[in-house]
């Protein structure tokens, strides 16, 4: 799967193609800057040998692919997201970026990030979008990716892709990608370690070591993080290791090593509804059901396990919680065919192994998978014009096992009766090829296509438990889908401050096996009529540095969605269920700055306009004996905010006595967003406020090389907000038929976590 960069000893690397020589030449921001939306383009001199494909080696330099011509790419480095401050989970990083919202997933460092609001009404799994490492694939072959394994101190800079990337990434990129980059051996060149305590009993332990010898480079991060929760039930300990490792025993040859593990151990405090959210936000009170405070959520578990009469009970009484590991072990040889050809393969192992009883279901499954991918880069010259070309085929497969129990009340997570057993494999075949012309000294062309093949077969048994028995039901699967996704893109550069782009491309992504098994009933079952979701865009944008210190990038963009995905919950205790709008529509504009007005002085920018909708899809609503149908033509599409900003200012001590010293405030804006499809429930915008001061210094005579220090208040105002809410179902009366109104859905649990109050986090780091 391709992928972005490295940095470091040569560049050049994978991938496969027609086309050479190169007239792109790449902007690259500092490491520890927000780089925003830079793009490659022709330049005068010979072309620098950059690497096109998966990812640089470790310590390469730059690589196209870390700027792809055309691509709308942000770079987020460390500098106030990583290095000088607490960032306790890699939500807090992300939103720098233009077109990013962050949602609280299940799970203290569990977040849900969105590009575009594609994947904004998911609340667990992140969809709609490929996530890679150093090159290697974090997205498993169903489209699932999780943060949990992600800590942010981990890394040296993360590249957002935004709009259609399907030609780039194949499957389930239809809203983009995120390429994460770990710091090399050489970046570290010793070791680190550090501490960061705060608010809530959260406490992170961490450690890094790295360095270069002879043909080796190495870098290990290894962190222990806990927390006890600002909410009843959520405290999390999680801890993981992170290795990057490559040996060049020749000019010719590189090999990587990856490998990352991560536990997980987490309470689950019980989503509430926006009404008990306005009572009780951070459900406190809330130990048991018998005396639990006003607007405490509780869920109603069947006595015996199975059926008939039901307790109610909170998530302490019910131990709701997720007990994960995530183990991936990945190695890559790149070698040069000549000094103008690179050749790539790639394989990795990843799984998935969860037990999660939370709510009124515990599910306990394995998701082994593995990847495959080989792909040449070839630069040279076409039609007398320098070209860069890239060639990639992949595969990958995953064996889905899942059995999902019902909840059994009281001494601890007990389970209940099984209720459904799912066995599923899904496999993904295919190939992608771009290339990159410079047609003049200032204008640069893109042509990508990638075509892939998906394979879903496998089979749900649903169990339902009455006084007369055990009434079993089957689903059964077995398809395949054919997509084929093309890109366009065309560069403008006349100097180097300033650069027009336009792109039109395409993205795809296939159903999940988990998908097909869940009824619009919040139940196992069959829903095995789903489609692909396709979607086209088309962006038009442009980067300006009028002066040294000024950078500003503006993108709009226009998208059209076929079948698109879009997940909700019926209610409490139910699991949420997918279905296909038949067609709507995405446009926006994104806009970033980054601004050293003066010596010490850095202000940074980073806002995102969303207005999706549906523009053909009739909503089928039954109850009872009755069933109505709504046209939802026009409506908004739920869990997607209009408006998204980050703003922040800071000052760093440029020299004298107190160098090294530095503060700054930020701000986070995200406008309210509706629950339902009718439009009739909306979840409230909010604004926090954060402020930080640092301190960084060289140590001289001393055995330690450097000093960091740092302390951050987060949400100053102390303000009450939603960090994630799930969308919901309309529904109807059961007596007239009607729709019901706003108020039935302000009381449906299993929606929404707040935010933190205000939280005092502090840290050290000491570099040797």
């Amino acid at each position: 799967m391709p992928t972005l960069p490295g940095s470091g000893v040569r560049p050049r690397a994978l991938a496969l193609l027609l086309a050479f020589g190169p007239g792109a030449a790449l902007a690259q921001g500092a490491p520890d800057t927000i780089a925003l939306d830079e793009i490659s383009v022709a330049g005068a001199g010979g072309p620098p040998k950059a690497a096109f494909g998966v990812a640089a080696p470790p310590g390469s330099g730059p690589s196209v692919i870390e700027r792809p011509v055309g691509e709308i790419v942000t770079a987020i480095g460390r500098r106030d997201v990583i290095a000088n401050r607490p960032a306790t989970t890699i939500g807090q990083v992300l939103v720098n970026s233009p077109g990013v919202t962050v949602r609280q997933g299940n799970g203290p460092r569990d977040v849900v990030v969105s590009i575009r609001g594609n994947n904004a009404r998911s609340t667990g799994v992140v969809k709609n979008m490929v996530v890679l490492e150093d090159g290697f694939p974090l997205t498993q072959p169903d489209g699932a990716s999780r943060f949990d394994l992600t800590d942010p101190r981990a890394y040296s800079r993360i590249d957002v892709f935004r709009g259609p990337q399907s030609p780039l990434f194949g499957n389930y990129a239809s809203g983009g990608a995120l390429a994460f980059r770990t710091r090399t051996g050489r970046e570290i060149d010793g070791y680190e370690v550090g501490v960061d305590a705060g608010s809530f009993g959260y406490l992170n332990h961490y450690f890094t070591v790295g360095g270069v010898s002879g043909p080796y480079e190495v870098s290990l991060f290894a962190s222990d993080f806990r927390l006890n929760g600002f909410q009843d039930h959520a405290s999390a300990n999680t801890q993981t290791v992170n290795l990057l490792a490559s040996y060049t025993p020749g000019p010719d040859n590189r090999f990587t090593l990856k490998v990352i593990n991560n536990t997980l151990d987490v309470d689950l405090a019980a989503r509430s509804s926006l009404a008990q959210y306005r009572i009780n936000p951070y459900q406190r009170g809330c130990a048991t059901a018998a005396n639990a405070a006003a607007g405490c959520t509780t869920f109603n578990l069947f006595r015996n396990g199975a059926f008939g009469a039901t307790v109610p009970v909170t998530a302490s009484e019910g131990a709701f919680g997720r007990n994960d590991r995530r183990t991936i072990v990945a190695g890559r040889w790149e070698h040069d065919i000549d000094a103008d050809t690179t050749w790539r393969a790639q394989v990795g192992f990843d799984e998935r192994n969860f037990d999660q009883p939370f709510y009124t279901s515990s599910s306990r499954g394995s998701y082994p998978s593995y990847n495959v991918l080989t792909d040449l880069t070839r630069r040279g010259e076409v039609f007398g014009l320098p070209a860069i070309g890239y060639v990639a085929l992949s595969y990958n497969a995953i064996d889905n096992h899942i059995a999902l129990y019902n909840r059994a009340p009281y001494g601890g997570p007990r389970l209940g009766a099984l209720t459904s057993n799912q066995e599923a494999v899904q496999s993904n075949l295919g190939g992608r090829a771009r290339g990159e012309i410079a047609l003049s000294d200032r204008w640069t062309g893109v042509i990508g296509v990638s075509a892939e093949n998906t394979w879903l077969k496998g089979r749900t048994l649903t169990y339902a438990y009455s006084a007369n028995g055990v009434t079993p039901a089957r689903a059964d699967i077995d398809r395949s889908f054919l997509n084929v996704a093309p890109e366009l893109a065309l560069v403008y550069r006349p100097d180097e401050a300033l650069a027009v782009r336009g792109r039109v491309a395409t993205g795809y992504a296939t159903p999940a096996a988990s998908t097909l098994f869940v009824t619009p009933a919040g139940v196992p079952g069959n829903n095995t009529d789903l489609r692909t979701q396709t979607n086209l865009g088309v962006d038009l944008g442009v980067d300006w540095s009028p002066l040294p210190d000024l950078r500003l990038s503006l993108t709009g963009f226009y998208e059209f969605f076929r079948n698109e995905f879009v997940t909700q919950s019926p209610g409490a205790g139910l699991l949420s269920y997918t279905f296909n709008a038949p067609a709507s529509e995405h446009r926006g504009i994104e806009a970033g700055a980054e601004w050293a007005f003066s010596p010490g002085w850095r202000a940074t920018a980073a806002y995102g306009l969303n207005d999706q909708f549906y523009t053909r899809y009739v909503e089928q609503l039954s109850a009872g004996s009755l069933t109505a149908r709504f046209d939802r033509a026009g409506r908004l599409i739920p869990g997607v905010p209009a408006h998204q900003l980050l703003a922040r200012i800071g000052y760093d001590q440029p020299s004298g006595p107190f160098k090294g010293v530095g503060a700054f405030v930020e701000a986070v804006y995200q406008d309210g967003f509706f629950l339902d499809n009718a439009n009739l429930l909306k979840a409230p915008g909010y604004t926090i406020l954060n402020a930080n001061i640092h301190y960084d210094t060289d140590l001289i005579a001393s055995y330690a090389k450097r000093l960091s220090l740092y302390v951050e208040v987060r949400n100053v105002l102390n303000t009450t907000y939603i960090a994630s809410a799930q969308p919901l179902a309309n529904s109807i009366s059961a007596v007239t038929g009607l729709q019901n109104g706003a108020s039935v859905l302000a009381t449906t649990t299993g929606s929404i976590f707040a935010g933190a109050p205000r939280s005092f986090v502090g840290g050290m780091k000491l570099a040797f």
